[in-house]
């Protein structure tokens, strides 16, 4: 079964279900890591297209402390754990205990199954075999498609829908394309210990991940994630010809952000400002109307597979090592 049709088939579950109580309200998105920041593509699609639907995106830690007060049974919870983070089964099981209805992403099997209503079994974008339109984040995105189109129609629905089965083979050939060029900026950054990371709108989520999941967790390296707006805003202050920046051009709505950022880092940067163009990596083949909401999928793979994986070669490193994760207890 196509992706599209077990997403289209689980969402008309949930809102049947929902609508037991009445309209679904709002979509509540919970992870914690890259689970968390897989969500950015879904919340962006919602923040821009839905006029009732309300959607916000909550860590698995501060959902479990801070639950909103209107989390009831008009809401659609939707988390995400590869292997059963903790946290996000506690944070499932408040969202049961609110009368919400939650839909799961895993991978492994885990007590996070337990404490969901429906369960959608996703593919790691960090193997070379899963196919982009089944990683997490193109299936939260899938769900929010569907969301919006039951309940309120979405005019893209079907152009959205095909796009799906374009993902992968244009994610192949950014592959392709941008394997020689991340092999130049490894080798210009093996030294580097602080890579800045800018981005803006359907990017921003992509350039999160990179930071947190790729360099500093997989790599153990210094990575600030700015907004190329409020790069204005302070830290272009720190921008130098020693500083190490990787910006993000979106495509997209956003897109005049991240240019003018790029121009005063194209005055005050060096040799060390490297840009990575949505356009260039194949975005600009599906239709303007939804291209936008792609921009996760295929950059959070590229990063996550090209570009780490070239750094983490140069510098002899293995991606693989952690400092603390699955050694010391962080209770």
């Amino acid at each position: 079964m196509k992706i599209q049709e077990e997403v289209k088939k689980v969402v008309k579950q949930a809102i049947a279900k929902i609508a037991k109580h009445g309209k679904i309200k709002q979509i509540l998105w919970v992870g914690a890591g890259g689970s968390f920041g897989g969500f950015y593509a879904a919340n962006y699609f919602l923040q821009q297209e839905a006029k009732n639907i309300f959607t916000a995106m909550y860590t698995s830690g501060e959902f479990i402390y801070a639950a909103p007060k209107n989390l009831d049974q008009n809401t659609l919870v939707v988390l995400c754990s590869m292997r059963g983070t903790k946290e996000t089964i506690a944070a499932s099981q408040i969202a049961q205990n609110a009368g919400a209805t939650t839909i799961s992403l895993y991978v492994e099997k885990s007590a996070l199954l337990d404490y969901s209503d429906y369960q959608i079994k996703y593919e790691s974008l960090a193997l070379d075999e899963s196919r982009i339109e089944r990683v997490n984040s193109s299936i939260g995105l899938c769900i929010a498609m569907n969301v919006l189109n039951e309940v309120e129609g979405y005019d893209n629905y079907a152009a959205a829908m095909a796009a799906f089965a374009d993902l992968d083979p244009i994610y192949r050939r950014a592959v392709e394309y941008t394997t020689p060029l991340a092999k130049k900026w490894a080798e210009l950054n093996k030294k580097q210990r602080t890579i800045y990371v800018i981005a803006s709108g359907p990017a921003y989520g992509a350039a999160y991940i990179f930071s947190i999941c790729n360099l500093e967790e997989m790599l153990q390296l210094n990575s600030p994630t700015i907004h190329s707006y409020e790069y204005f805003n302070g830290p272009f202050e720190v921008t130098d010809k020693g500083k190490s920046i990787f910006q993000l051009l979106a495509t997209g709505k956003t897109r005049p952000e991240d240019e003018r950022a790029l121009r005063f880092e194209q005055r005050f940067a060096g040799e060390k400002l490297y840009v990575l163009d949505g356009k260039e990596i194949g975005l600009d083949d599906l239709p303007e109307e939804i291209a936008p909401y792609f921009n996760h999928s295929i950059f959070s793979s590229i990063l996550n597979n090209v570009y780490m994986r070239e750094l983490s070669y140069t510098t002899h490193e293995s991606y693989l090592t952690r400092r603390y994760m699955w050694k010391e207890e962080y209770k």
